[in-house]
């Protein structure tokens, strides 16, 4: 069976619909483009992701752990497309880019994204020292948006 699927990545700013699926669509077809989307448009996503951050006031840059992982992480959610779109900062220096969401029959679903050089060589260097002060204090900041963008 074909399913006709459009995938539209527009340049509005992520939470207002950073892509749009129609005709027919089944729950495989959603998680392969999501998978395709953060496979093959990282770079615009994170670009999207860190615009709309660093235009709220404030922000929060949020400390989070499980197990022996720990990390700083920014997110955004899209409430009326069931997704939360996150950039994570591990020990180690290692970013992610994490896309949480549910199908239509609630069912959750992760894709996680590690960051090459060049995609995090793309973030504000403000971001990346507040992060990094977030994960090694274990302790979340609430700030303005636009002191992330230095």
């Amino acid at each position: 069976m074909k399913v006709n699927i459009a995938l539209t990545i527009i340049s509005k700013p992520i939470y207002s619909v950073i892509y749009r699926l129609f005709v027919g669509i089944t729950t495989v077809s959603i998680m392969m483009k999501y998978e395709e989307l953060v496979k093959n448009h990282s770079g615009k996503l994170i670009d999207q992701l860190v615009a709309w951050v660093i235009s709220k006031d404030p922000v929060e840059v949020l400390f989070n752990f499980m197990d022996e992982d720990q990390w700083a992480i920014i997110s955004m959610h899209q409430y009326e497309e069931d997704t939360e779109i996150s950039l994570r900062l591990h020990i180690n220096n290692f970013y992610d880019l994490y896309l949480g969401y549910y199908d239509d029959e609630d069912e959750f679903f992760e894709i996680i994204h590690p960051l090459t050089e060049e995609e995090i060589e793309q973030l504000p260097i403000g971001l990346k020292k507040v992060m990094k002060k977030v994960l090694d204090d274990e302790k979340g900041m609430r700030l303005s948006g636009n002191f992330l963008s230095r």
